[in-house]
């Protein structure tokens, strides 16, 4: 007698589905595992035994053999407990086979029968719902989560006796109803009224937040860079229902979240950080820094202190807004659209050009600190943004700030919505405009047109930049409601680019 059950397996940001096929026979009892299982899986041996004993269920005194296929499709994680637990049950007749058909089982038991939660949740049962499964059975904890999949029946089980008794009939699981996708507004660590002056730098973060454009600041230590970058998460608009299911899907991937992401994330790797842990990658392949930060801000302070490795892999996620990871398995696709922050010094201390301290720089030094950042990947930057000193006395004053955190997160808000009804889709911004959008949507005055061309001349701007001003010019004038673009918002556009 053979029983087979459904299950899912997670294979980069996608998931393909698994058929756990059990059989049973005369001899030694014993439980062997086939098809390409890790040691996690091997393992599980022991939790099944375990969990049926504890369970009140019994565990077949037979030969029993178990194959994940496809058989030539690495598998990895303890999701596979309880499929394999109840393909166990079904084979020796306590569980009829005929009930399992269609329902996706996954989950991880503990030796008392309870079930624990898994990653990558949503990626499983999106898989289910594409291959035509009428209902899945997840963990109680997973329940969050899964209520964001709609298309598919899914009930939430505390252990593995409530799924016997749902299959038997004896005592039917609770439904996960689709729970209610709002935004929890955001707590920023700085606020822009906690930083004095900086107004110049407070009108780029604007900007940047309205239109999704990437931001570089420098100045000398002490000025409030980092500050002012952490004031960002605190201006972004609020997510969209198909945003927090992607975050959420790439956090719970990566197994850092059981729970609904409704925030942009903000994600500030250290400066030691590899080059996998950046991208993405490793055994399994998970998602990295760039694919956390989808739809949210990557933050990397002191921008030249990366290994350049890693400054050139942000080149493609940038340009395209995911990352594709080839390895010997194959090739793996995460989105990566996120905005990128940094931050810099002039040069190695930091004092180049300053008004206050003498820089004790050689000119090598300062050469070959600003090698380490490459001119295509600087190319790739919408804006450039310097950061002053601070006049001490300004610090303690209590001067009113002329922009809150609260009107700044109205103003990108405000412009966003234009953007999502001039294109028609709420996750469409400004950055990324393609040159034939640029041609339909983006009207510049005859004036702007001349005033723009001159200076690409005068500038000697790349096809690149001379893209990606027209993207911020138009962001400018989103934020003062203009339809077209003025030479007003070219010249402040052309003040943030690289000189």
């Amino acid at each position: 007698m053979i029983s087979k059950v459904i299950t899912a397996a997670n294979i980069g940001y996608t998931g393909q589905l698994i058929t756990i096929e059990c059989d049973s026979s005369n001899g030694l009892p014993g439980l062997l595992i086939v098809g390409l299982g890790n040691k996690a899986i091997e393992e599980s041996k022991e939790r099944i035994r375990s969990a049926v004993k504890n369970s009140g269920l019994d565990f077949p005194r037979k030969r029993i053999t178990l194959n994940l296929a496809p058989a030539n499709l690495p598998k990895d994680g303890s999701g596979y407990d309880v499929p394999m637990a109840i393909a166990i049950l079904a084979v020796s007749g306590q569980l009829s086979p005929s009930v399992l058909s269609d329902t996706l089982l996954i989950g991880e038991l503990a030796l008392d029968g309870t079930l624990r939660p898994v990653n990558g949740v949503i990626s499983s049962l999106e898989t289910a719902r594409n291959a035509g499964c009428r209902a899945a059975i997840i963990p109680a904890a997973n329940e969050p989560q899964a209520g964001l999949v709609e298309g598919i029946t899914i009930f939430g089980a505390q252990s593995l006796k409530d799924i016997f008794n749902h299959f038997s009939h004896a005592a039917r699981l609770p439904e996960i109803r689709t729970r209610p996708k709002s935004f929890t507004p955001p707590r920023p660590a700085v606020h822009l009224e906690d930083i004095s002056g900086q107004t110049q730098v407070k009108r780029a973060l604007v900007i940047a937040a309205a239109g999704h454009h990437n931001i570089l600041l420098y100045g000398p230590p002490g000025s409030g860079k980092t500050m002012l970058a952490k004031a960002l998460s605190g201006i972004l608009p609020q997510t969209s229902p198909e945003e927090i299911i992607a975050i959420t899907k790439l956090h719970s991937l990566k197994g850092e979240v059981t729970d609904v992401v409704t925030t942009r994330p903000f994600r500030a790797p250290h400066h030691t950080a590899s080059h996998i842990a950046m991208v993405g990658g490793g055994n399994p392949i998970g998602p990295g820094e760039v694919s956390l930060a989808h739809y949210g801000v990557l933050f990397l302070d002191e921008l030249p202190e990366y290994t350049r490795t890693t400054l050139e892999s942000l080149r493609q996620p940038l340009e395209e807004r995911q990352i594709a990871i080839a390895r010997a398995q194959g090739r793996f696709i995460f989105p990566a659209d996120f905005m990128l922050i940094a931050t810099q010094n002039p040069c190695p201390c930091g004092f180049l050009n300053d008004d206050t301290k003498e820089c004790t720089c050689s000119q090598l030094q300062i050469a070959n600190y600003a090698k380490r950042v490459s001119g295509p990947l600087l190319d790739r930057i919408d804006l450039f943004i310097k950061v002053g000193r601070v006049n001490q006395a300004h610090i303690l004053n209590g001067e009113t700030a002329t922009l809150t955190t609260d009107v700044a997160r109205q103003q990108v808000t405000s412009a966003r919505q234009l953007q999502h009804r001039r294109f028609s889709n709420f996750t469409t911004t400004n950055a990324h405009l393609t040159r034939q959008q640029i041609k339909e949507r983006c009207q510049l005055t005859a004036t702007a047109h001349d005033f723009l061309t001159k200076a690409a001349m005068n500038l000697d701007l790349s096809a690149r930049s001379f893209i990606r001003i027209i993207r911020v010019a138009r962001t400018i004038a989103d934020l003062d409601k203009s339809e077209s673009i003025a030479v007003t918002h070219i010249s402040e556009a052309l003040q943030y680019r690289q000189r």
